[in-house]
């Protein structure tokens, strides 16, 4: 049974990116998300178990869904794809629940090895 996953990114490119970095024989069902209220509007209609999640959006920033979903205590593994890279936003992402913080350009080596290690591969 293939895991719902979402690509929450305003970036297309980096939606595309994202999806070419999974690995190609990983099970899953892939919906996009251009801003933090669609990628919430997924994780409550159950299409993001594994949410890829940039800081940066309109309408609805990283920050604001994971603080969402730390409050709901939602079960999504989260995994916060940016090019933020300041220390302080590193330890929100945390503070907030977040299992991993990629930068970005995303090297799918990584990507990988965050899946492995959340057991999701």
């Amino acid at each position: 049974m293939p895991i719902p996953v979402t690509i929450a990114d305003d970036s297309s490119l980096s939606r595309k990116v994202v999806r070419r970095a999974l690995p190609v024989d990983w099970d899953v069902e892939i919906t996009e998300a251009c801003n933090g209220t669609e990628a919430l509007a997924a994780v409550n209609s159950g299409k993001a178990e594994v949410l890829f999640l940039d800081l940066t959006m309109p309408e609805l920033d990283g920050f604001g869904v994971l603080k969402y979903l730390h409050e709901h205590h939602a079960k999504t593994v989260v995994i916060v794809i940016s090019a933020d890279i300041q220390p302080e936003a590193k330890r929100l992402v945390d503070s907030l629940g977040a299992f991993r913080f990629l930068q970005k350009p995303l090297q799918p080596e990584e990507l990988k090895q965050a899946l492995v290690e959340v057991g999701l591969i």
